[in-house]
C-alpha cells in the first residue's frame, strides 16, 4: 500500500514529539506507558515478525524512500528532517521510527524446549553490553535470556540498537534473582555461576543437559545469592594482566562452548 500520513510534524514542541523523546530518554516513561521506541526499517520488521504490536510510525520523507513497506494498520506521522534528527539515536538512520508495545517479560511467559540453555544476567545494566549479549544469544540459538536487576531495561533504545533487532528474536524475561532461581528450580535446570574463585574451567562443565549460565557485571561479578545457589562455579582461563573479560565477550565464549558440546544444535528448538 502506498505511504500516507495523518499529519506532518515540524516542531519539536509538538506534544507527540515530546512524548516520543520522553520514551527515548527516560526508563520511567517506558515503564509507565508500557511502550518503547524502535528505529530502522529492519528492526521494525523484526519486531513485527517477533509478535510485537506497533502503536505508531514516524517517518522523514527526505531520508526514507521505500514507501511501500509500511504496515497499513498503524497510525503514521511525517516529521521534518530537523525533528527526525532530534529523535534519531543512531548514525546513518534510514528515516523510520516506531513506537511499540512492550511484551510480558515474566519468566512464566517463557516457552522452553526440553533441553534449554539459558543466559541469566545479574547486574548487567549497560545497554551496549545487554544488546551485544542478545545478539550472541540469537546467533547461538540460546533458549532464553533472563535479566535480574530492577535497573536493567531491555527496551532502552541503545540496547535495542546494540542487539541489531535480536531483542525480537530471543525470548527475554526480567525479574528478581529470587524469581529467576525459583523458575529455574521448577524447570529442573542446572545453574552454572561464573566466578573468578572457581577451580573449574568453563569447558569442563557438562552443558549438554538443561542449564543456565549466570553472568554478573564486570565490576563486581555475581553476588553471593547466585554463588550460593549455583550447582557449580566455572571460569574462563585468563593469561594476561587483567582477570576478566567484558561480560558480553565472556557470555559469547561460554555460550558457544555450550553449543559446541551440543554439536552446535539450536537449543531454542531442541527436542
Amino acid at each position: 500500500m502506498y505511504f500516507c500520513v495523518m499529519e506532518k510534524i515540524t516542531s519539536l514542541q509538538n506534544p507527540r514529539i515530546k512524548s516520543l523523546l520522553a520514551l527515548i530518554e527516560k526508563v520511567r516513561e517506558r515503564r509507565k506507558n508500557g511502550l518503547f521506541v524502535v528505529e530502522g526499517a529492519r528492526e521494525i520488521g523484526m519486531a513485527i515478525r517477533g509478535g510485537y504490536t506497533l502503536q505508531s510510525l514516524f517517518v522523514c520523507r527526505e531520508i526514507w524512500n521505500n514507501r511501500n513497506s509500511l504496515p497499513d494498520t498503524v497510525q503514521r506521522f511525517e516529521v521534518s528532517t530537523a525533528v527526525f534528527e532530534k529523535l534519531a539515536y543512531r548514525v546513518g538512520s534510514d528515516g523510520l521510527l516506531a513506537v511499540a508495545v512492550q511484551k510480558d517479560l515474566r519468566p512464566d511467559s517463557l516457552r522452553l524446549p526440553p533441553n534449554p540453555v539459558i543466559l541469566v544476567l545479574e547486574g548487567v545494566e549497560k545497554p551496549g553490553n545487554l544488546g551485544a549479549i542478545l545478539r550472541t544469544a540469537d546467533a547461538a540459538g540460546v533458549s532464553a535470556v533472563i535479566t535480574c536487576d530492577p535497573q536493567c531495561d531491555v527496551f532502552n533504545p541503545n540496547a535495542v540498537r546494540a542487539s541489531v533487532g535480536c531483542l525480537f528474536t530471543v525470548q527475554v524475561a526480567c525479574c528478581s534473582s529470587d524469581e529467576a532461581l525459583s523458575f529455574l528450580r521448577r524447570q529442573g535446570i542446572m545453574v552454572l555461576a561464573t566466578a573468578l574463585r572457581s577451580a573449574a574451567w568453563y569447558h569442563e562443565a557438562d552443558m549438554r543437559k538443561p542449564c543456565a549460565i549466570v553472568m554478573g557485571a564486570e565490576a563486581g561479578g555475581l553476588t553471593d545469592f547466585w554463588l550460593r545457589a549455583a550447582d557449580a562455579w566455572i571460569k574462563i582461563p585468563m593469561h594476561g594482566a587483567i582477570d576478566s573479560l567484558n561480560v558480553s565477550v565472556a557470555a559469547a565464549v561460554i555460550t558457544f562452548e555450550a553449543m559446541r558440546q551440543r554439536g552446535f544444535r539450536d537449543s531454542s528448538l531442541q527436542q
